[in-house]
């Protein structure tokens, strides 16, 4: 098989968290595909505390008008800067900072309509920040700090109480680490 190759690019729309593109593909002729979302990087972090609990977010969803219950997280502002947006992403959404970071590995959310990757992190050692340490948060976002047992987070899968399809895919990553 060969790669296909992007002749052209045109950016269609631009909003502040993503783009869409149209993009001219060369293979055997030509061919217009949109790539529905061109979008920053995005990292998700483990927060592990010693007792076994994970530091989560709940927060609202306006696409499905609901709650969440999340991994902290957040878009790469600079190529490169996974692991400094994840400790960015900590700090802002749950006032921690980890000590020790591991790199659990990448995802890319949709390749068929998303050009993106997140990137997974494992944060332990954690300790909160003073309140003037704490970055200030992102105005767009509500969070509530929730606490959760390890253990208790298949039965939070089976309920639904996780259901976001990149925090599945972030605690899959979790279990698949040599230990």
């Amino acid at each position: 098989m060969k790669p296909w190759k992007t002749a052209s690019a045109e950016t269609v729309y631009r909003h502040p968290l993503f783009s869409i593109e149209t993009r001219r593909i060369e293979r055997g002729g030509e061919h217009r595909r949109i790539v529905a979302l061109a979008s920053d990087d995005w990292v998700h972090v483990i927060p592990l505390l010693p007792d076994g609990r994970i530091v989560m977010v709940r927060q609202w969803r306006y696409a499905t008008e609901s709650f969440h219950l999340e991994l902290p997280g957040g878009i790469v502002d600079e190529p490169g800067e996974d692991r400094a947006a994840a400790e960015r992403e900590l700090a802002e959404e749950t006032g921690y900072r980890a000590a020790r970071w591991e790199r659990l590995g990448e995802v890319e959310p949709n390749p068929a309509i998303v050009d993106n990757r997140l990137s997974v992190w494992l944060a332990t050692g954690l300790e909160r920040l003073a309140p003037a340490e704490r970055p200030p948060a992102d105005e767009h976002e509500e969070l509530e700090v929730v606490e959760v047992a390890l253990d208790e987070v298949p039965a939070l899968v089976a309920r639904g109480e996780i259901r976001h399809a990149l925090m599945l895919s972030s605690f899959y990553l979790f279990g698949l680490r040599p230990r």
